[in-house]
């Protein structure tokens, strides 16, 4: 981490031992953000969070007589989120995930598996939505706001045709 560009986090600011946590330099989390850092977490450099972001490195078995409760076993994998990630308001990225370089995380979205670098993806769970120009270097502001609002629109625009029962895409 660069001193000169030491990471702002808002309050409040959860996790579960906060030593499984590399952060790199200029990063900003929003407010409410929770960490379960079970298992280690790297965040980037120039990443940005929306408020209420959440990244769970811990999970438990699908079985339920598995699960057995409190006595029951739970995992964790490792999350990498790499460098100019903007991860949108109310985000889940789910164990084992890694965001790759230059990527739009819609808000809302449920990350379920991997994010190929310069993607945006949304939705529950989260799909690619539109590939980026990795070459134009890291997003301007504008630029991803505007990319999230069309993934937005597109997610939106695909749940009101399966409601209205059209398979067309």
């Amino acid at each position: 981490m660069d001193a000169a560009s030491p990471p702002f986090i808002e309050p409040p600011f959860r996790c579960d031992y906060g030593y499984n946590i590399t952060v790199g330099s200029d990063v900003y989390m929003n407010f409410n953000c929770c960490v379960l850092d079970c298992n280690k977490v790297t965040i980037g450099s120039r990443v940005l969070f929306g408020p209420n972001v959440q990244i769970y490195t811990a999970a438990h078995p699908l079985a339920g007589s598995l699960r057995n409760g409190t006595k029951g076993p739970e995992y964790a994998l490792p999350i990498s989120i790499g460098d100019d990630v903007w991860v949108g308001g109310g985000a889940i990225v789910l164990p084992g995930v890694s965001i790759g370089n230059g990527s739009v995380v819609g808000a809302g979205a449920v990350v379920t598996r991997n994010v190929e670098p310069y993607t945006v993806v949304a939705g529950n769970p989260a799909r690619l939505v539109r590939r980026l120009n990795p070459e134009a270097g890291p997003l301007k502001p504008e630029e991803a706001a505007a990319a999230v609002a069309e993934a937005e629109a597109d997610v939106a625009a695909k749940a009101a045709r399966a409601t209205n029962g059209s398979s067309s895409a």
